[in-house]
């Protein structure tokens, strides 16, 4: 019997398995296909992706530099409001290879990772749970772990199977591809999606990517068509998928555990979740004991201490761009410019690097250049090229 079943291998599900097998537990990773595929979310991260990644693999996974976003009341051609730092603010990186190069430093950790693996039921016991699964090219087997965790995604079958709560909201993201070359520093955010935004980023040699996320019910490819038709662009390499927002108020049963997606832990105010994750994965790494089920609620303790405040801030983000465009415009005038906040983590806009950019920014009021309002850029960010 393993100590520990992870069902799902894309980032939170391999770095909780790597991270596992180094404390010496016995770990079984299970993905339904193959690694990182099919491309389902964004590769835009922050610095911090780096800390959670070999250095040699950087060259391979990076993509582009991004020193801010412009963002927009409208869409393309309307006014931009920019945030910017002097250095990287976030880096684009390719997100299949990301899959896989964490899943590999899971197996050379001593995890096994196994491909074409589809998880079709969880029976949780008093003692342990046994996952069934259907092998890729036919037959079924049965894997007994003392404890699984389920790092699914946001439609986890392991979430339903043990009867957690669904996260408080899912929205429907797509994105599409121009293959044309672009390695400008800005991303553009539209706030022209219901309840969310539309974006266009920057990927280096790689393109462009273009993307839209919604509530279900809206339609989301007819947004996005607008998107594209708007910036004059065609797109190929469609890819569609669910976005949790707010996570449920219990991720554990006795024997049971979700990270990642599979938790809703993801910033609701851009429904990234790739560093979340893996913060959660370290936390039940850190925590669990295969051996001894109360551990799960140290588990829960410690990702709702370690994320909790930046997701009720994120949420508060969120509720924004909702707000009528006037006061969007009024708020987006006011605190655009040089900023000093993290992009994952909302309660550094109360940092002293950030508030001092805003008191220097009121003390002189000219000192700032914004936007012209004739689609270039302000002077003052000009030399990262846009």
């Amino acid at each position: 019997m393993h100590d520990f079943v992870v069902v799902g291998a894309g980032p939170p599900g391999s770095r909780f398995a790597r991270r596992a097998a180094e404390t010496g537990y016995d770990v079984v990773a299970l993905e339904k296909g193959s690694v990182g595929e099919p491309l389902a979310c964004s590769g835009h991260v922050s610095t911090d992706l780096w800390e959670y990644v070999p250095d040699d693999a950087r060259d391979r996974l990076f993509q582009n530099r991004v020193y801010g976003a412009r963002f927009h009341v409208g869409g393309p051609g309307s006014r931009s409001y920019p945030f910017y730092k002097d250095e990287a603010v976030s880096n684009v990186i390719d997100r299949v290879e990301l899959d896989r190069t964490l899943a590999d430093c899971a197996r050379d950790a001593g995890a096994d990772v196994r491909e074409g693996h589809t998880v079709v039921g969880v029976d949780e016991r008093d003692d342990r749970v046994i996952v069934e699964v259907s092998v890729d090219g036919g037959g079924t087997e049965s894997v007994e772990a003392r404890m699984v965790a389920g790092c699914d995604g946001p439609t986890s079958r392991v979430r339903r199977a043990v009867g957690l709560d669904e996260p408080s909201e899912t929205l429907h993201g797509v994105l599409a591809f121009d293959d044309e070359p672009d390695d400008g520093d800005f991303v553009d955010v539209h706030l022209t999606a219901p309840t969310f935004f539309a974006w266009r980023i920057p990927r280096g040699d790689a393109g462009v990517e273009y993307g839209l996320a919604a509530p279900p019910g809206d339609d989301v490819t007819e947004l996005f068509d607008r998107l594209t038709d708007a910036y004059d662009v065609e797109t190929d390499r469609f890819c569609s998928g669910a976005i949790p927002i707010g996570p449920p108020d219990s991720v554990t049963t006795e024997r049971v555990f979700l990270i990642g997606d599979a938790a809703a832990q993801t910033k609701p105010f851009t429904g990234g979740g790739i560093l979340y994750g893996m913060r959660a994965a370290d936390a039940a790494a850190e925590t669990i004991d295969p051996t001894d089920p109360g551990t799960l609620g140290d588990y829960e303790a410690r990702w709702r201490d370690e994320l909790s405040t930046e997701i009720r801030l994120g949420s508060a983000i969120r509720r924004c761009y909702s707000l009528p465009e006037s006061i969007q415009r009024v708020g987006l005038r006011a605190l655009s410019g040089e900023i000093g906040v993290h992009m994952d983590e909302p309660s550094s806009f109360f940092s002293r690097r950030h508030l001092r950019r805003l008191v220097s920014r009121s003390a002189d009021p000219g000192g700032e250049s914004i936007d012209r309002g004739d689609g270039t850029e302000p002077e003052d960010v000009a030399e990262h090229g846009g």
